[in-house]
């Protein structure tokens, strides 16, 4: 096991009822900033739950942050902050709400050049607003990290940061404030989540049997509970173990001390910048591509994940492999993800022109930083269908 360090200071208020917390959670002396997305929470009552919770409250709202939440919209929210004297920041939404209230956090404080360095050059984060959560989409296990991700069109950049001074200092977990998303949601949630882990556990063996079996467990929970979180929105126990999955996928404790890979992620984020596909998308279609090209370096735990999360005893090595690699795809498909860039309307051309982008950040992904710019060439014609 690796030497590591764990630090997550995120209180989690988790259950039916509990946006009313709220009141216990912010100081009344605090003025907020209330940061929201494309108004589903003024259509499922989560927005009338909030205002209610904060009856009193001395309330500046912000809407429109975007799916991939982009940098123009944020600035706009960074300079009202500013100008209102803004010190707590109160997210209501998924992922991206999240994060790009991650970033009007770290924003505001930011006083040595261009906001967007943060992203682009890793411009030190030294300190952000406080802020809180209230999580309306289980996916990107933002509400108990301190990761975010950011786009810019003008660019056609989808870049991240992170920073110990965006941990949430609570975030509220209701699952009843899933029952009325979108069935296409749902699923990008679900891969999201399902990608975060094997980014933490398929790579290579450090002798940490702990982390992987919370690994698998996550993973076989996700397989388990899918057909019924897709088909029964309003099935609560369904929802609860995939909001709770979703968060447990990123919230650091099953990257503790392993080998990790991120190469589906960063690959999917020039998918996302460069044809704007889902964020989920692009994972279900990268992630099974980046197994089967890094197979003899993942043999290992590619096995242990064939045994241990499919139940796949039968067979040589490689068709086990194999096996475990088809069956997460025919999962993927189970709940109408797409699995090849074809199924996403991208047809095979400069698939260099990805490449040369990552390239040109200093990106050596994998592991074991063996994929450069040839590899990342051969994985996306893998899954170019």
């Amino acid at each position: 096991m690796f030497n590591f360090q764990y630090y997550n200071p995120v209180r989690i208020v988790f259950g039916k009822n509990t946006i009313a917390e709220l009141k216990n959670l912010i100081s009344r002396d605090k003025k907020i900033l209330l940061t929201y997305g494309g108004g589903s929470i003024f259509r499922n009552g989560v927005y009338d739950q909030v205002k209610s919770a904060l009856t009193g409250y001395n309330i500046v709202e912000f809407g429109g942050i975007q799916p991939n939440p982009e940098y123009d919209t944020l600035i706009k929210a960074v300079d009202i902050a500013r100008s209102n004297n803004i010190d707590f920041l109160l997210a209501v939404g998924g992922g991206s709400v999240i994060d790009g209230t991650k970033f009007i956090a770290a924003a505001i404080c930011f006083e040595d050049g261009d906001p967007w360095d943060i992203c682009a050059k890793g411009a030190p984060v030294k300190n952000a607003v406080p802020l809180g959560t209230v999580l309306t989409l289980p996916a990107t296990g933002s509400e108990m990290n301190c990761f975010s991700v950011v786009s810019r069109a003008s660019r056609v950049e989808k870049l991240h940061f992170s920073s110990p001074y965006v941990f949430p200092k609570f975030s509220i977990l209701d699952p009843e404030t899933t029952f009325s998303l979108p069935r296409r949601q749902v699923a990008n949630g679900i891969v999201d989540a399902f990608v975060h882990v094997t980014e933490q556990y398929l790579t290579y063996c450090v002798n940490t049997p702990l982390q992987d079996r919370q690994a698998q467990a996550i993973l076989k929970t996700l397989i388990e509970i899918a057909p019924a979180t897709i088909a029964n929105p309003s099935n609560y126990d369904c929802r609860a173990n995939f909001m709770w999955c979703a968060t447990q996928a990123l919230n650091g404790i099953i990257g503790c001390g392993v080998a990790q890979d991120w190469t589906a992620h960063m690959i999917g984020h020039e998918l996302t910048a460069l044809f704007g596909i889902d964020h989920g998308q692009s994972l279900s279609v990268i992630a099974p591509a980046v197994w089967r090209h890094q197979r003899a370096v993942k043999k290992t735990k590619l096995l242990e994940y064939a045994y241990n999360v499919w139940n796949i005893s039968a067979g040589s090595d490689e068709e086990k492999i194999n096996s475990a690699i088809d069956k997460t795809i025919d999962f993927f498909r189970s709940i109408d993800m797409p699995v090849t860039l074809k199924d996403c309307n991208i047809v095979p051309g400069n698939f260099a022109n990805i490449a040369d982008r990552l390239a040109e950040r200093g990106m050596i992904l994998g592991e074991n930083q063996n994929i450069g710019r040839n590899e990342v060439v051969e994985i996306l014609n893998i899954c170019s269908g």
